[in-house]
Order: structure tokens, then C-alpha cells, then sequence
């Protein structure tokens, strides 16, 4: 055994064996190619931002990196250049390696010279005299933009995941539920039983469809047809398809329209699709308003001014306060708490953005809310 282990050993380190000979390798001096660059040429080939900043955090070095993107901002006061203000920032890392000698690591949000805003994660470092001084600090940025968008998308479908298998999980209850009781009606002869059971059996398919559809259409990036149509008759034919919901809900569904409108050119699927959001958000607010026992939903097309048609949804339901407004249209955010995914108006939003138009929500806690989409007419 210890022959054949030193037979082993012996083979291991032949030169033969691992490619080391004695013969030259023809290859490129790697070396020379490297002298070549300079170091200079490095610094500024480095995909990442480094700059040299003094005490008073002027900028006394940055690479051609952090110049295509920030401007030359040598001789400039770093917060300056990086966010276009005045103040030190509150947790600047190269001041906090000012005062410990030590290296930091934060993750900040900076302004580029295009205006466009960047996610970057910093590290500064100490440069240090003879003496074990602090005289500057060398700080490197990496712009991690794409990484945060990453990591936020995959937050989202985790979240849009959950609370859309809540949501149709408590509808495919509420179907059971309607089953039973048109099951029971059946079995003892009640047709009054079984006519309400049905109607929550189709309650419930309504539900389970607009959610469906929303999940369909803000799943995929799709591109927009236009053609001409009139903004009256989309109007019309959308309040009809909700007309019956609306009575069992015990809401009177109108709807107003100017005949003097023009046909105008815009994807009449997804406008279609903004407008059952908003009615169906609409009918939920009357709903969860206990205070009124008849509600009010007004569909509108109308001109805005000469240049402008708006589309208008006005209920006299329960009304937001200011932060519930201002936050309606972020993802998956629902004014109707574990009853809703707040897909609807995400994707009446990304239709209306599409399209270039904008959406004024108008509202009050008690007085209702109308939300009114602007678009050019031409």
C-alpha cells in the first residue's frame, strides 16, 4: 500500500502530468498589457463610480465612470453633485470615516446628471499621511438600480400571490356557501331558499371574474390598439352590463353623456376595462356604507375643456381620507382591506398612463369620491 501511494504522489507531481514543463508557453505578456493601461487608464475603466473627497467634502479625484454619469463635479461639495443639495447628507459615510479612520458601507439614493434617480450602494475608505492622519477619504459607488427593481418585482408577486389566493379563496367560500343553500332550497321544494342561493352562486361569479380579468390584463405587457369610437356609447354599454348588480345591491347606476362629443382614438378594450374598475370600485364603496340605505353611481363622458374628453365615476359611498387617496393607486393596495386586492385600479391606472391621459381622484370621508380620466382629444 505505501508503494502504490508514493507511485500516486510521484505521479501527482510530475510536470508531465499538471502541464508544468520546461518548454516557454507561448502566450501574450500580460504583464505589458497592464503597464500598457496605466494606472489611470484602470481607474477609469473600473464599472463603478470612485472619487477622492477632502475634509470639507469637495471632490478632489473622480474616474471618467462617475464623470459620464455625474458631470466633471471635481472641486464641487460631494452632496452637491451626488443629490443637488446644500446640507451634508445626515449619514454620510465619508464623513462618518472622517471621524472613526474607519471603513463604511450605506446605501443610498443620488441623482444622476440626467436627472433620472439611482439606487447605489457606497463604500467609503480612509487615505491616510505618514503620520496614521486622516487626510481624505476614497469612496467607491455601485449602481445596484436594477437589482433593487429586481428585488421589488419579486416582492410584489410574493404579495400579489397572497393576497389574490386570499381573495379567491374567500370567493370560492362564498360559491360553496351559494351551492349549499341552492342544494337546501332544492331538496325541501323552497324556490325562495334556492332564488337566493342562486343569486349568491352569481354574486360571486362576478366577483371571481373582474378579478380574473385584472389578473390577465396587468400580467402581460400589452400592446395598444387604437382605433376611433365614441366615448358615449362605451359609456353607455358599461353602466348597462352592471345595471343588474347594481339594483340587487340597491343602487341606482346612471349614466350622462354630451351627444356633441366626437368619435376619439384610443384602445377601447382597456378603456372599457378602466371603466368597469372604477364602477366596480365605485359600487364596493356604496356597498360598505352603512349610514345611506340608497346609493348613487354616475358614469360621464363629457369634455373637460376644448382640447380634453373626460370619463367620470361618482358614487356617493363611504369616501377616502387624504392618505388612503394618496395611496390607491399603489400596488395592491385596497381600500377594502382583506376583502379586496386593490388589483382593479393598479390596472386602471397603468390603462390611463398608456394611454398618456391623467386621473384626478376627488373625495371625502362620508361625501363619496369621483374619479375623473382626462385624455387629449386628438
Amino acid at each position: 500500500m505505501d508503494d502504490i501511494d508514493h507511485q500516486d504522489e510521484d505521479r501527482s507531481s510530475c510536470p508531465e502530468e499538471k502541464g508544468l514543463t520546461d518548454e516557454p508557453i507561448n502566450r501574450p505578456d500580460n504583464g505589458s498589457i497592464v503597464d500598457g493601461l496605466g494606472l489611470r487608464s484602470i481607474i477609469d475603466l473600473l464599472p463603478c463610480y470612485l472619487s477622492i473627497q477632502d475634509r470639507s467634502m469637495h471632490i478632489l479625484f473622480a474616474n471618467q465612470t462617475f464623470k459620464y454619469d455625474f458631470g466633471e463635479g471635481i472641486g464641487k461639495l460631494c452632496h452637491e453633485v451626488y443629490k443637488g443639495n446644500s446640507e451634508k447628507c445626515e449619514a454620510c459615510p465619508v464623513q462618518k470615516t472622517f471621524n472613526d479612520n474607519k471603513v463604511h458601507i450605506s446605501e443610498e439614493t443620488v441623482q444622476l446628471s440626467t436627472g433620472e434617480m439611482a439606487d447605489m450602494i457606497v463604500y467609503s475608505s480612509p487615505i491616510e499621511d505618514p503620520s496614521g492622519n486622516v487626510v481624505a477619504v476614497i469612496e467607491m459607488s455601485t449602481n445596484i438600480t436594477k437589482v433593487k427593481e429586481m428585488q421589488k418585482e419579486l416582492k410584489n408577486l410574493g404579495q400579489s400571490i397572497a393576497i389574490l389566493s386570499h381573495d379567491i379563496k374567500n370567493i370560492l367560500e362564498g360559491l360553496q356557501g351559494g351551492a349549499y343553500v341552492v342544494d337546501e332550497g332544492i331538496k325541501d321544494g323552497d324556490m325562495k331558499l334556492a332564488t337566493r342561493g342562486w343569486d349568491i352562486v352569481k354574486r360571486n361569479i362576478d366577483e371571481i371574474t373582474v378579478v380574473a380579468q385584472n389578473i390577465l390584463y396587468s400580467s402581460k405587457k400589452r400592446e395598444l390598439k387604437y382605433r376611433k369610437f365614441s366615448p358615449n356609447r362605451i359609456v353607455i354599454d358599461v353602466a348597462d352590463m352592471f345595471q343588474e348588480k347594481a339594483k340587487a345591491m340597491g343602487i341606482n347606476l346612471k349614466y350622462e353623456t354630451n351627444q356633441a362629443l366626437p368619435l376619439v382614438s384610443l384602445d377601447p378594450l382597456s378603456i372599457r376595462r378602466m371603466l368597469e374598475n372604477f364602477i366596480w370600485n365605485a359600487m364596493e364603496a356604496c356597498k360598505r356604507d352603512k349610514a345611506k340605505h340608497f346609493h348613487t353611481v354616475v358614469v360621464r363622458a363629457d369634455f373637460h375643456d376644448r382640447f380634453h374628453l373626460k370619463f367620470e365615476v361618482e358614487d356617493d359611498g363611504v369616501g377616502m381620507d387624504e392618505k388612503t387617496r394618496a395611496s390607491i393607486f399603489n400596488e395592491f393596495y385596497s381600500t377594502k382591506g382583506s376583502d379586496g386586492t386593490g388589483l382593479g385600479l393598479l390596472v386602471a391606472d397603468k390603462v390611463i398612463k398608456g394611454h398618456g391621459g391623467k386621473v384626478d381622484v376627488l373625495t371625502a370621508p362620508g361625501k363619496g369620491s369621483t374619479f375623473r380620466v382626462i385624455f387629449k382629444l386628438h
